[in-house]
């Protein structure tokens, strides 16, 4: 049994804990759960700090349980909001809570949902066993209540606290919780959940909160130019999720694998000096994203991801792509399938270019938007049909100021036939336009 708080402090994921916490858990195994809220049917990258503090529970031999807020999530939590929420459909909340309790399991932990409790739970009830345990003026001091006074809170949110709390003392009796983790926002509600719990059944509970994410360049973290990084494959693919962590800033980049791996020390502190003297080599940013991706989505899927990654940036061997590789970026960069053909009529642009890409219907063994399919014989068709070039004669310019590349070879005036031309796995070629656009084509001889 390791120590929990030494690994929790020098990862940086200790914020703080109640007094007595470390005499609790180093008396024997305790049980310990943190909250999630589903008011989405996925959780985000921001939820990936608590069930790190849980799993890092379970390496040091206690019993870690992940609650799903079937219940508290028909309210919704005021903590950290300045406005009121919106209530939720029920059917919506049993539907994430679902979801979620999934994404939970994945990580080896002991799923809950306080639907259980908290839905049959009648109002004359929970006020006289319950609510006669909170004067206001308690709740008043709380942050979550506060901070809401000058802007108002219902009466509902206002309550919320009472809910958690009341999910504390179900969870002692039903499985002998006697630690709650959560964020650092989540104290409050954490220490009225402790005190409600000594009220009632005398015993001795505790808290421990690990800190909000911050990132260096104070921009919220899990945000990206698409919006929030979810866990949920089918809202952030493997790919994507993959590329945030390797995008990481590299003054963040020590500081997450403390959080978000489970490398050792050594091998943490070795990547960070790497990281300090060799930034552009990106060694610790490439560990972070495969150890959490591989974590999240499997070996797998963290396989394709990387070959992907490295093939688009430049670190890749374009000729020995797998079958794997070319699904990933099929769903990432624009794709378009092609029938090889011969030369097609020629026609011009306003500068005298030829510019016509033939056009056919209803090939079969192809797809496209349509069903719609360009018959290719040159590079320029190719370009123009991809999407890589407005017209031929913009594709020659681009070839003529070597800017474009195909399967990882510079196109020159000179390479024209595109049957003449290596093809990737599955009969691919993938186009590359200056730094950073890629265009997937597949060519059907056919």
């Amino acid at each position: 049994m390791t120590d929990l708080l030494s690994e929790l402090e020098w990862r940086g994921l200790l914020h703080a804990r109640t007094e007595g916490t470390d005499a609790a858990l180093a008396a024997g195994r305790v049980a310990g759960y943190v909250g999630f809220d589903p008011t989405a049917d996925s959780l985000h990258i921001g939820s990936l700090l608590p069930i790190m503090a849980l799993v890092h529970l379970g390496r040091a031999g206690h019993r870690p349980i992940a609650l799903v807020g079937g219940g508290t999530g028909l309210i919704g939590d005021p903590s950290g909001k300045s406005t009121e929420r919106p209530l939720a459909d029920r059917e919506l909340i049993a539907a994430n809570g679902a979801r979620i309790g999934r994404q939970l399991a994945h990580f080896g932990l002991e799923v809950a949902d306080n639907a259980d409790w908290l839905v049959p739970l009648d109002a004359i009830g929970f006020l006289r066993d319950i609510g006669k345990h909170f004067t206001v003026n308690y709740m008043l001091q709380k942050d979550s209540v506060r901070s809401r006074m000058d802007a108002g809170i219902s009466f509902t949110e206002f309550a919320y606290m009472l809910l958690q709390s009341y999910d504390f003392l179900e969870l002692h009796r039903r499985q002998g919780v006697t630690l709650q983790l959560g964020g650092s926002d989540q104290w409050g509600n954490i220490t009225a959940g402790i005190e409600l719990v000594r009220r009632t059944t005398g015993a001795e509970a505790h808290g421990i909160t690990v800190p909000l994410v911050t990132t260096a360049t104070g921009t919220k973290f899990g945000k990206t130019e698409a919006g929030a990084v979810w866990l949920d494959p089918a809202r952030t693919s493997p790919y994507q999720f993959y590329q945030f962590w390797i995008n990481v800033d590299d003054r963040d980049v020590g500081r997450y694998l403390r959080y978000f791996t489970l490398l050792p020390r050594d091998a943490i502190e070795a990547l960070e000096r790497t990281a300090a003297e060799h930034p552009e080599r990106r060694e610790a940013q490439r560990e972070l994203a495969n150890d959490v991706t591989t974590r999240l989505h499997g070996a797998d899927a963290a396989t394709a991801a990387r070959e992907a990654s490295e093939l688009l940036f430049g670190r890749g061997d374009q000729n020995a792509v797998s079958p794997e590789v070319l699904d990933v970026l099929k769903k990432e960069i624009p794709y378009q399938e092609c029938r090889i053909g011969a030369a097609p009529s020629v026609s011009s642009d306003a500068s005298g270019a030829d510019n016509t890409v033939t056009i056919q219907t209803g090939v079969a063994g192809t797809a496209a938007v349509g069903d719609v399919v360009a018959v290719v014989s040159t590079v320029l068709d190719l370009l123009v049909a991809s999407g890589s070039a407005a017209s031929k004669g913009d594709a020659r310019r681009l070839i003529q100021q070597g800017a474009v590349s195909i399967n990882g070879t510079r196109a020159t005036p000179e390479t024209t036939a595109i049957a003449d031309w290596p093809l990737l796995p599955g009969g691919h070629l993938l186009i590359k336009k200056g730094s950073r656009d890629y265009r997937l084509v597949r060519l059907d001889a056919q």
